[in-house]
């Protein structure tokens, strides 16, 4: 096995703006709840239990472009999930491991970084030792249920029910990719991690139908071989069409390609739900086959990271760290925020090619106004 390869077990340890787009004439959302892994993390994991080798999240420059201060957010700035709240003018949601979290009338993040699909029991059995405990997406079905509790909601169907369902639009961020990741040479196949990982979403999105939830949105993975840890990390052989790591895209398109099937499957169960999937493979491979036409210059240098050379990428330096304590000055240019998760100008990107770009399918237009009848 080729030991730069094996190395792949730290990945993932991990023209018009949204900002000026008008809000949706008379749309019917007033609360989103959301869930996924650091991608839509907004403060759930601090910089003493995130993913190895980005612990410093709590640290400058994150945060830098908005906020102008670290808010645990694994960007420079928002994220695709803020981009729906200004979208739909609702505030940023709140984590769920924020008390303000629970007086919330508008909606919660329970999403945290480090997130598997797979159960930390899974890991276990299979000798996979990791550095915490990771949550899962089972772990934030249970925050969600005890949110509801917390609202009164006992019984499915009852009034502090439907008070707490009426108008939610739930937001399954993208989660499995750190599955991969973490059993990475061990007895885990990836085919395996494969049909667990999509059948617990699949029972997670079950257990929140039942629920009530009515208009859900799934995100698929993006193009994790893009990332410039899968580039530092793998061969120069293992490159696709793209300069990517091809073994590592192909493990995200295997994943997307069975979850769409999946929900296909759900869709039929469910006549009266609109379960919408937002192709991030697809809307990331846009840009990357074509970034100067997406407005960036770096489709796979670091942002922020002390490596320098090709990928601005050091995993024993990541950004935030004392050697990376400095961004580059233009990260509006940049794909890549620190070798793993985006620049909030990427994410931005990514969130008007879900909503009005066609990338979600049924598109987001569509939802929106099934919704209104």
């Amino acid at each position: 096995m080729d030991y730069s390869i094996s190395l792949l077990s730290l990945i993932f340890l991990l023209p018009l703006t949204l900002s000026s787009l008008p809000p949706p004439p008379n749309h019917p959302f007033s609360k989103i709840y959301a869930f996924g892994d650091s991608f839509t993390d907004t403060g759930n994991t601090h910089s003493s239990t995130g993913p190895y080798a980005f612990r410093s999240v709590s640290n400058p420059p994150y945060g830098t472009t908005f906020f102008h201060h670290p808010t645990n957010r694994y960007s420079d700035g928002r994220l695709v999930i803020d981009f729906l709240a200004t979208a739909l003018s609702l505030p940023f949601l709140p984590p769920y491991l924020n008390q303000s979290s629970h007086f919330s009338s508008h909606g919660v993040n329970f999403a945290v970084a480090g997130s598997t699909a797979l159960d930390h029991e899974v890991f276990v059995k299979h000798n996979i030792t990791l550095d915490l405990k990771r949550e899962s997406l089972g772990t934030q079905l249970g925050w969600f249920n005890g949110y509801l509790e917390e609202k009164g909601c006992g019984r499915v169907g009852s009034m502090e029910c439907r008070s707490a369902m009426e108008g939610a639009l739930f937001w399954v961020g993208e989660i499995g990719a750190n599955d991969y990741a973490y059993s990475f040479g061990s007895s885990l196949s990836p085919k395996a991690i494969r049909q667990q990982a999509v059948r617990n979403v699949i029972s997670f999105l079950q257990e929140i139908l039942k629920k009530g939830a009515k208009h859900i949105i799934v995100q698929g993975l993006p193009l994790n071989g893009c990332l410039p840890l899968s580039l530092f990390l793998t061969p120069p052989e293992d490159r696709d069409a793209l300069g990517c790591s091809s073994s590592v895209n192909k493990l995200s398109s295997d994943h997307n390609d069975l979850l769409q099937q999946k929900l296909h499957q759900l869709r039929s169960h469910h006549p009266n739900a609109i379960i919408s999937f937002a192709d991030y493979l697809r809307a990331h491979r846009t840009v990357v086959q074509n970034p100067k036409a997406n407005g960036f210059v770096e489709p796979f240098k670091a942002c922020c990271g002390a490596g320098g050379g090709q990928y601005n990428f050091d995993i024993f330096n990541t950004c935030g760290s004392k050697e990376a304590s400095a961004a580059c000055s233009n990260p509006s240019e940049y794909v890549n925020w620190d070798g793993v998760h985006l620049t909030e100008a990427m994410y931005e990107k990514v969130a008007e090619m879900f909503f009005h770009g066609g990338y979600c399918q049924p598109s987001f237009d569509v939802f929106l106004r099934k919704q209104e009848k």
